[in-house]
């Protein structure tokens, strides 16, 4: 099943895709959120039988699946390729940060390029969401946590990246996080760790590897968060990028305005960006 989150004259509701067409699940006695409905089988089971009012996709703005994580963990250095890229060690333990949830972004709407930076740069990655409260999850029980699957980009802005103690606040600018176009629920994914994934840059593709590349799978991510802390309905895990990042040309391939970025999962459909100025209207001290 194929849940999204979508919005029609300006309200937020829920819906399941089947083809072109969205079934508008916000009418059907259902949870009126993306969180609250995967976090319930009774309500997950209804959502992919009912048939409701539709909607041709075509006509309806999408947005990110789960539009307020509690949290958004991403993992860096996490595929042999993007390792061998950067001529780096590969990590013994995974490496792990955060992205502000403020980040968050819709699978089609535009990318800020800073105010404060040049250094723009794409990282397509395949996300899954959590669908239980856990804790002290072993690798073994991990895929019944997981509710479906994502593409994502963990754009990043390198120079803040880098020249920060930690990779927060170069991975957490607003709108740095798109992800979506929905959230493929995981019964429909044989295997997360043999799915094909590209990136293009307007038309040139600078991404193409396999999820079997990973070094630390979905399930030992959730076996070593959960060893730390409780992971909640909702979180975003996304779980690396393969080799063909901006930074590791040369010379460097960061993104300017105008640049359309489409990540493409096999399975898991497509999400594409394009970079803009960040706008003036950003600056904000609300009353």
């Amino acid at each position: 099943m194929k849940l999204v989150t979508f919005s029609e004259k300006g309200e937020r509701k829920i819906g399941r895709l089947e083809g072109d067409q969205i079934i508008d699940l916000s009418n059907a006695s259902l949870p009126e959120d993306m969180t609250a409905l995967i976090s319930c089988p009774e309500s997950l089971k209804i959502a992919e039988s009912i048939s409701g009012e539709s909607r041709l996709l075509s006509d309806l703005e999408l947005l990110s699946p789960i539009p307020n994580p509690k949290k958004i963990i991403a993992i860096g250095l996490n595929y042999k390729d993007h390792i061998e890229e950067t001529g780096l060690a590969t990590p013994e333990f995974p490496m792990f940060f955060n992205k502000q949830s403020t980040s968050v972004n819709g699978p089609y709407s535009d990318i800020h390029l800073p105010k404060v930076s040049d250094k723009l740069d794409y990282e397509g990655e395949m996300g899954f969401i959590i669908g239980k409260k856990c804790r002290h999850v072993s690798r073994e029980e991990a895929s019944s946590v997981i509710a479906g699957y994502v593409v994502c980009n963990d754009v990043s802005v390198r120079d803040w990246q880098m020249k920060a103690q930690t990779f927060t606040l170069g991975k957490s600018f607003d709108t740095h996080s798109p992800f979506g176009p929905w959230l493929t629920t995981a019964d429909e994914i044989e295997d997360p760790h043999n799915l094909i994934i590209k990136t293009w840059v307007n038309d040139e593709l600078r991404q193409n590897s396999n999820t079997r590349h990973l070094v630390f799978d979905c399930y030992d991510q959730i076996a070593t968060l959960t060893a730390a802390f409780t992971l909640e309905v909702g979180d975003v895990i996304l779980t690396g990028t393969p080799s063909g990042v901006g930074i590791g040309f040369d010379p460097k391939k960061f993104l300017g305005a105008g640049d359309r970025v489409r990540v493409e999962i096999e399975k898991l459909g497509h999400i594409e960006n394009t970079v803009v100025p960040e706008p003036a209207s950003t600056k904000l001290i609300q009353a």
